[in-house]
């Protein structure tokens, strides 16, 4: 049993968010997302679940963030026009939507969507260390500081996945820096086990919490010491 729908309270960034189901993520093969069990290609199953979800929408904060198990690009046709709806009638002024790496060129497609919008584009870069990106992660791209410069004037945050096994503590140091200094926001998420190949290190985890605790108050940072703290979740 999951829950699609929430509320994000605690920073400055405040704004209802929601679990939509989607198609199949078009990539895929990240070594540590079981995320996609929730994919389908039944589009009336998929309209049924995002159209209730989406109907709790209330506009309270003018900001909302969608989130699929994917990227914005699988969501069905349906549910972006159900999006847009819910975007004019509830006078949403901010919305957030997730983006995989091999979306980048397309984001004017969305943002032509949403007129008057502000469009907040969030990705998985998971680690700015491209080798452990591509064979600790399975994220097979690689960025250098051109595009690492590029992505920051496109994205308004990307989400960094730490403590895992293989990783050392020079690496989230470095992971850290690097991603306040690119991006507007970043979202440090510190893995779970959840049954694929890729497990936790606990000493990194003790490191970690002792270290950046301070993290929570600052006001660019989601720090997500549980993979539920976002306040939705399917399991």
């Amino acid at each position: 049993m999951g829950v699609r729908y929430g509320k994000i309270e605690d920073k400055n960034n405040k704004r209802e968010i929601v679990l939509l189901k989607s198609y199949p993520c078009k990539y895929g093969k990240c070594k540590f997302c079981n995320y996609i069990e929730d994919n389908s290609t039944d589009d009336k199953t998929i309209e049924e679940v995002n159209f209730e979800t989406l109907g709790e929408v209330t506009g309270e904060f003018k900001a909302l963030e969608v989130i699929n198990s994917g990227s914005v690009f699988e969501l069905p046709e349906s549910t972006m026009e159900k999006i847009q709806e819910v975007v004019k009638e509830k006078n949403i002024k901010t919305l957030y939507f997730e983006i995989y790496y091999g979306y980048k060129k397309r984001l004017e497609e969305i943002r032509k969507m949403f007129p008057g919008v502000e469009i907040r584009f969030r990705m998985g870069l998971e680690t700015f260390d491209n080798e452990f990106r591509i064979n600790g992660y399975g994220k097979n791209f690689s960025v250098g500081e051109k595009e690492l410069e590029e992505l920051g004037k496109e994205l308004y945050s990307v989400c960094l996945l730490i403590c895992v096994k293989g990783q050392n503590k020079e690496m989230i140091d470095r992971d850290i820096e690097l991603g306040l200094k690119y991006f507007k926001s970043i979202t440090v998420n510190i893995f779970i086990d959840n049954g694929t190949e890729v497990k936790q290190d606990k000493e990194l985890v003790k490191w970690f919490v002792e270290k950046y605790r301070y993290l929570t108050e600052n006001p660019r940072v989601e720090l997500l010491i549980d993979n539920k703290d976002l306040g939705v979740f399917e399991q």
